[in-house]
């Protein structure tokens, strides 16, 4: 080890870490694994990590790759480390894995047909022009469905798989219709100088597969690469930092990736659990350290957690511990329905309250978003202050697009989507079949959207109106575009937008609330985009650049965006709650069907609901508590009976104190093996992969008929439709063709029949 820094200097930054955290810290070079259970100081860990490399001199600032999941928690890692080592750490690349992406792309998107300032599409950017793919293709999108469409895109990708790859996997009808979309949104994207989220890492690795000269100068720029949360990381992730370690055993390949497999939980959005639990095998010469001692929650809850995960098979064992004493047991508490289960929440809440505990320091945890409602009725009639976590956010506002389409077309005259955002917006009187003569001139003539625009008199078929308000529409952008060239900051070429277009003067004579309150969010994204201009001015690495700034708010996460409040109880779905902490937390809906989810039963994915109940268990400090209920109704139809969660059957009985249980069905009773509740009611889906409620016994009805996504049915009431997905427990999503509805229903009951 180099001995660029005195011994005191460098004991101070090991100072307080216990003996594996320290084995962490100073780890020499090759591949290194920190299996981090929960609350068991991971950042603390990373942080140390990197401030330990520069003060020994192993490595320079813009020698490190940190790697996280949220803008958040890269902007915090930052700090932390810029603190430890007393001075910048702008050179040190901690960002997300997206962030990183487009860095990298600024520089070599050329390699692949691009210009630099290519255009970053978000999901519903990228859902409209998916939309438009499918009318060229006279596609039914009552049939395929945008969003269901761009979904197996998203997969596809994530699994770096391209049009004529997953062309190859499928057979049927549905799926080639897909691979068709794909492959003509694929085009698309490329011909307008745009990519999508996905995109980002799977053309990083294409670049970096097909240049070895690129590849071997970030191997080399990059001597240390460290990556958080590795349990959440999907194939293309997973494939980029294979390729930026590189694959040569004679080389250090200093990779450390920190994760914990027992919160892997993000399977619906692509992670693979077995990059974490295969990494010993891809990497033999790695060193692997755990960290066990839990610095977040009491004894009693850390035993609950580790006798819950110690059903998983698929796992590297580990068990948490705590020097932080026993603790109280842990309540389960049995209620009559949700309604009760509601008002016992509450109570208990309102008991708490008076004893002078904070509301921000109470958390309710559910498995589905549909869950919610009851719990925040009851709120609301006790005047509880609360918060929802997983609300619209802030970028995804229809008024904060606009703004952010306004100054996409500014900088890139090929991005079709969003000219066709705004050159309505506000109206104009340049309708839908205006537009499309406009589209349709300008990939006729192979030209730039904004080049055909500029020229209306050149469009076929456009008539004298539109001409006259085309003309005076691109004036208007022309004379942005100019003060966009010579440089003014953003936010001051924001506010010109806004007034110029007409399109804060549009709002202001709504005189509305409702108008008031886009108003404000418009007032917002020019402060945000002031701070921007600030950051730039301080920051000689980054340009003040349109294009620049919209990259980087593409990359702003929901979970950035969330606030602490002092005064609110936190409500919010399981797959919310990972990485978070509250001191006294309710876990309700625990019911076989509920929680767990019954597709996961019907599909035989119960270990990764597991972790989700050890993810829930490991946010309490130092209260826990979990309901059920006898029955529950969904959407104010007919209760439904259920039975426990078989995951209240694998808490250790000395750790419990079980409450209200007259119904005679201990959850010992569903580990014995009584018959397992149904699903029969519709639910929607939430927080990462919906649910149906518990309900009443399997009689044994007959089997449901056999369903596959493109089957035409017939409905009893609803008319003809086409089935658009299939769930576990029976569940047939189908849309009707009569108004376009999408319904999910139980093929046991429901009056569907195959046309």
């Amino acid at each position: 080890m180099p001995d660029a820094a005195p011994a005191d200097r460098l004991e101070s930054l090991l100072d307080g870490l216990n003996e594996p955290q320290r084995a962490a810290v100073v780890h020499g070079e090759g591949p290194l694994l920190v299996l981090a259970g929960a609350g068991s100081g991971k950042t603390r860990v990373l942080v140390h990590r990197i401030a330990f490399l520069i003060r020994t001199g192993q490595a320079r600032p813009g020698e490190i790759l940190a790697i996280t999941f949220t803008n958040k928690a890269a902007q915090e890692m930052r700090e932390r480390v810029g603190m430890l080592l007393g001075h910048s750490t702008r050179a040190m690349w901690v960002m997300t894995f997206h962030a990183a992406c487009v860095r990298i792309l600024r520089s070599e998107a050329p390699r692949l047909g691009y210009t630099r300032q290519f255009t970053i599409y978000d999901t519903s950017d990228s859902r409209r022009l998916v939309k438009r793919c499918l009318d060229e293709l006279d596609v039914d999108s009552k049939r395929f469905t945008p969003a269901a469409v761009l979904n197996q895109i998203s997969d596809a990708k994530n699994k770096l798989r391209d049009p004529d790859a997953y062309r190859q996997l499928v057979g049927g009808y549905y799926e080639q219709t897909i691979a068709d979309v794909y492959e003509r949104y694929q085009a698309q994207l490329h011909s307008m100088n745009a990519m999508d989220f996905d995109d980002l890492l799977n053309n990083v690795v294409n670049v970096l597969q097909l240049f070895p000269e690129v590849r071997a100068r970030y191997q080399a720029t990059f001597r240390h690469i460290l990556v958080d949360e590795y349990q959440d990381t999907n194939h293309a992730q997973y494939r980029l930092l294979q390729l930026l370690a590189g694959d040569d055993p004679s080389l250090p390949r200093n990779l450390m990736v920190v994760g914990d497999d027992g919160q892997s939980v993000y399977s619906f959005r692509g992670a693979d659990i077995s990059n974490i639990l295969n990494f010993q095998d891809d990497y033999q010469d790695a060193v692997t350290v755990k960290l066990e001692q839990n610095y977040r929650s009491n004894q009693t809850i850390l035993s609950a957690a580790n006798a819950i995960i110690a059903h998983n098979r698929a796992q590297i064992p580990k068990t948490l511990w705590t020097d932080q004493g026993e603790g109280d047991p842990i309540v389960v508490r049995e209620l009559e329905d949700e309604h009760a289960e509601g008002r016992y929440v509450v109570g208990e809440i309102e008991r708490l309250v008076e004893e002078g505990v904070s509301r921000s320091e109470i958390a309710i945890f559910y498995r589905t978003n549909a869950q919610s409602r009851v719990m925040e009725d009851t709120l609301v009639r006790r005047e509880i202050a609360y918060q929802v976590i997983g609300g619209t956010k802030f970028y995804e506002r229809a008024e904060i697009k606009d703004a952010v389409s306004y100054l996409t077309i500014l900088g890139n005259g090929q991005d079709v989507v969003s000219f066709t955002r705004v050159v309505n917006s506000p109206r104009r009187g340049i309708g839908q079949t205006s537009l499309s003569r406009v589209i349709s001139h300008a990939q006729t003539m192979g030209i730039p959207i904004w080049e055909a625009a500029e020229d209306p008199l050149g469009v076929p078929g456009l008539g004298s109106a539109a001409v006259k308000s085309l003309g005076r529409f691109m004036d208007t952008m022309n004379n942005l575009r100019a003060r966009m060239d010579e440089g003014v900051p953003v936010g001051d070429l924001l506010e010109a937008v806004l007034h110029e277009t007409g399109y804060l003067d549009a709002l202001e004579n709504e005189r509305s609330i409702e108008a008031q309150g886009r108003i404000e969010n418009l007032q917002e994204l020019v402060e945000v985009a002031r701070e921007f201009d600030h950051a730039t001015a301080e920051d000689p690495e980054l340009e003040d650049t349109v294009d620049v700034f919209l990259q980087q708010i593409s990359l702003v996460a929901d979970a950035d965006t969330r606030e602490d409040d002092t005064g609110m109880v936190t409500l919010m779905t399981l797959h919310n709650a990972k990485g978070l902490e509250y001191p006294i937390v309710y876990l309700i809906g625990c019911e076989e069907g509920v929680f767990p989810h019954s597709r996961s039963i019907e599909e035989g994915t119960l270990e990764e609901e597991r972790r989700l109940m050890y993810v829930g268990i490991t946010r309490a400090m130092r209260s826990l508590t979990i309901s059920h209920a006898r029955r529950r109704a969904v959407f104010g139809g007919a209760p439904n009976y259920g039975l426990p969660s078989r995951f209240l059957a694998e808490l250790p009985t000395d750790l419990v104190d079980r409450q209200g249980t007259a119904s005679g069905w201990g959850a010992a009773t569903v580990a014995a093996g009584a018959p397992r509740p149904r699903a029969m009611s519709s639910w929607s889906s939430g927080g990462g992969g919906g649910g149906r409620s518990a309900s009443a016994w399997d009689e044994g009805q007959q089997a449901a008929p056999s369903f596959r996504m493109g089957d035409d049915v017939v409905h009893a009431a609803f008319g003809d439709g086409v089935v658009t997905g299939v769930e576990g427990g029976g569940v047939v999503v189908v849309r009707f063709a009569s108004d376009g509805s999408e319904r999910k229903l139980m093929a046991d009951y429901a009056p569907i029949t195959k046309k």
